[in-house]
């Protein structure tokens, strides 16, 4: 048995890891928007960044450079990506629009939503998709479930 534990001190079970064309910016970008804190970084071959650890909240997120040499290719390379990062947030509203000021694009406005939360989804500069949200309600799953068939009811 290894004296080490499996999940390292300060991780949780699952860590969004993000491949990016230019990991200078995104870095700068998620520190502006998110609040991010970079924890470390290992380069490769001069300025290239091989991995950073950066902080958001109580979550970690890996990131690296696009090396396409080694299967490491970004959203913009691959014309998009069908994942999509939630992340809670104290003030939706304030957290999206700062992301748009930084050069994101919007995929859907915010709103109060039929789940509880007020949200909104956007696509950051290097092509990563992000569900935002703030907590506004306790909904159980049948309520969630009464109220999306009501909306899909009314919009068909």
């Amino acid at each position: 048995m290894s004296k080490f534990k499996p999940i390292p001190t300060g991780f949780h079970t699952i860590t969004p890891y993000l491949s990016v064309t230019d990991a200078d910016a995104a870095i700068k970008f998620y520190q502006q928007v998110f609040g991010a804190e970079e924890v470390g970084r290992i380069t490769m071959g001069g300025d290239t960044v091989g991995h950073a650890e950066l902080q958001i909240g109580d979550s970690k997120l890996m990131l690296a450079q696009e090396m396409p040499d080694w299967g490491n290719k970004s959203p913009q390379t691959l014309g998009g990506s069908p994942v999509t990062i939630a992340l809670y947030v104290a003030d939706v509203d304030a957290t999206f629009q700062r992301a748009l000021d930084a050069g994101a694009t919007v995929v859907e406005a915010v709103k109060d939503q039929f789940y509880g939360d007020r949200a909104g989804s956007l696509t950051d500069p290097f092509g990563h998709k992000w569900h935002l949200l703030s907590h506004i309600e306790d909904v159980s799953f049948d309520e969630m479930q009464r109220r999306c068939d009501a909306m899909m009811t009314a919009g068909s």
